[in-house]
């Protein structure tokens, strides 16, 4: 799904609100997620699930092509657990 498509299924959910101002309403929301993130806060959305950042440790590997060792820096990366809603609802078969 696209943020296009999130917008026009959101608009026509809601109803009372133009498209233009759900994109608002939509874009408000992501940004809302991204500046949490970059602070390093955790996200918690009740039924849907978690976000937060993990931080990694600076390692070795290997370049597949050369097979050459290259260190890899140490980052952060974010990552998602399924609330439990939502772990049910991908595996119930009526989709």
């Amino acid at each position: 799904m696209t943020k296009s498509v999130l917008i026009e299924k959101v608009s026509e959910k809601v109803g009372s609100l133009t498209r233009k101002q759900t994109e608002i309403v939509v874009e408000t929301v992501f940004d809302s997620i991204k500046e949490a993130m970059v602070k390093g806060e955790k996200i918690e959305i009740r039924g849907f699930g978690n976000f937060k950042l993990k931080q990694r440790k600076p390692r070795k590997a290997r370049n597949p092509k050369t097979g050459e060792k290259v260190d890899v820096p140490e980052k952060r990366v974010l990552h998602f657990k399924a609330g439990k809603a939502l772990r049910e609802a991908m595996n119930t078969k009526n989709m």
